[in-house]
Order: C-alpha cells, then sequence, then structure tokens
C-alpha cells in the first residue's frame, strides 16, 4: 500500500494552521462518502471542503468521525447558504451545520457567495465575527468575493477573513485577485481547480506531466501550490485520490509556471459571482 502523503500547513492571518491542499465533497452523494472519505483520509488529505448546499454535511460528518482519525487533526470548512445570509439566520445555519457534522466546531466558517443583490453579507458576517468570538468557528472567510466585496468588507470588519475561495484554474488565472489577496493577507483557496475535465488532453500540461513523471491533474496542482493558492480538488477514485494529493515531491521551475499561466483564458467552469443570487 502506497504510504500516506505528508501534507505540509500554511498559517492563516489570525494564527490557524491548515492543510496546504484539501478535499472537496462537491455532488460526493450520501452512499458514497464512507468510502471516499476512506480513501480520502489514508492517502493523506486532513482537510474537507462542503456546504449546506451540497446536501452531504451528515454524511461527510458521520464519515470523519468514523475514520479513525482524531478531530484535531481534521480541518473541515462548511459555508452560509445565500437564502440563510443575515444577522439572526446566519446564526441559526451554521448551528444547525455544526449540529449536521456532529464535529462539535468547525474549523473555517465561509460566506458561500457575496449574493449582492441581497446585501446582507455585512449582517452575515457581523453573525459570523459572533461565532468565531464564541469559538464555534476557529476561523472565517468568504467565497467567490470580487474586489470591491473584500473591500467593502474590509472597511467594517472587526475579524478580516482569512480566506477567499474562488474558481481558480489554469483556464482562469485571476492574477488580479491573488495580488489582492497578498495584499490584504488574505488566503486564496481554489475551487474546480481542475477546471472540471476541461484540461484534459492539454497538450502543454501533458509535455509537462511527461517531463516529471506525474500526472496532468498533479502538474496543475502543483501549479496552484506555487502560486500559493490551496487547492480543493475532488474526485471519488481511489487512484486519483492518492494521486491528486502526490504533489509535494517535484518542483515547477519559472519558466514551466509562466507557460501554464499562459494557457489563461478568462473561462469559468461554474457562474460569476454577480449572476448568483
Amino acid at each position: 500500500m502506497t504510504a500516506a502523503a505528508t501534507v505540509p500547513s500554511i498559517t492563516l492571518n489570525n494564527g490557524v494552521t491548515m492543510p496546504a491542499i484539501g478535499f472537496g465533497v462537491f455532488k460526493i452523494p450520501d452512499e458514497d462518502m464512507n468510502a471516499t472519505v476512506g480513501h480520502a483520509v489514508t492517502a493523506g488529505y486532513r482537510a474537507f471542503d462542503t456546504a449546506p448546499m451540497y446536501g452531504n454535511e451528515h454524511s461527510l460528518g458521520r464519515a470523519l468521525a468514523g475514520s479513525g482519525v482524531r478531530r484535531d487533526e481534521l480541518f473541515v470548512t462548511t459555508k452560509v447558504s445565500n437564502e440563510d445570509q443575515g444577522y439572526r439566520s446566519t446564526l441559526d445555519a451554521v448551528d444547525a451545520s455544526i449540529g449536521r457534522l456532529g464535529l462539535g466546531y468547525v474549523d473555517l466558517c465561509l460566506i458561500h457567495w457575496p449574493a449582492p443583490a441581497r446585501g446582507t453579507y455585512l449582517e452575515t458576517w457581523r453573525a459570523l465575527e459572533q461565532l468565531y468570538a464564541a469559538g464555534r468557528i476557529r476561523a472565517i472567510g468568504v467565497s467567490n468575493f470580487k474586489p470591491d466585496h473584500l473591500h467593502r468588507l474590509m472597511e467594517v470588519a472587526a475579524v478580516a477573513p482569512v480566506v477567499n475561495q474562488i474558481e481558480l484554474h489554469p483556464l482562469l488565472t485571476q492574477p488580479a485577485m491573488l495580488d489582492l489577496h497578498r495584499t490584504l493577507d488574505i488566503h486564496t483557496q481554489a475551487w474546480a481547480p481542475l477546471a472540471r475535465g476541461r484540461l484534459l488532453g492539454n497538450e502543454v500540461l501533458q509535455v509537462l506531466a511527461e517531463r516529471h513523471g506525474v500526472s496532468l491533474a498533479q502538474v496543475v496542482l502543483r501549479w496552484h501550490l506555487q502560486l500559493g493558492a490551496t487547492p480543493l480538488p475532488k474526485s471519488a477514485l481511489p487512484e486519483r485520490i492518492r494521486s491528486n494529493i502526490g504533489v509535494f515531491d517535484f518542483q515547477l521551475d519559472v519558466d514551466e509556471m509562466a507557460q501554464i499561466s499562459a494557457l489563461n483564458r478568462n473561462e469559468r467552469t461554474g457562474p460569476h459571482p454577480d449572476d448568483v443570487h
């Protein structure tokens, strides 16, 4: 059996540490969760990302509780759904998420989308700050926030977001967002890091994969890490689960990083933040 990967940690702006790669459970059904989480834990994953809209907080929490991994070795992220935004409703929604997960607390909670048309993300943030102060959440952040949303939030926030989780991959490189995150000391997490299969067969990536003796997906995930982003790959296949975390024993040089970034087409696989209400 292949040994579990050793995953380094990154330190967030509030001093909490988080694994440098995580495991996304979007679209993993309840009946597959135990097996999938078992494969992920065996491979070395300790960070898991879910959300109420995924409908699998309960099955993820149950799978992690039965995984044999101590709670303090896990890093579990969930989110506040658009329909739950607002001060009181956020307090209730996060309590419900913690209850469904059954793990006692959440390591990271994000506002899932800014949903600017609702005009509620500042009230939502105030509720997250209260839950953070109460120790219900170890870190708080946002997801899919654009620069104007981040700047407005930072103007009023008593606690700065630790993370902005955005769509990021070689077809959507978002250099301006990465620069802004560095300026604001906000860590970048990447959802859809493999562009949901749209990179398969890419000649540039395939050449680099063959040069390093790794998979195409490993090249892309390594690119994320060297950009300073935490990728959240997802797979239900044991071999790919193992392969995706095996990205800490090779390095891309400056020219290779540039070749990958040059693939950018500003192409999203998911919705634009302004279109989500």
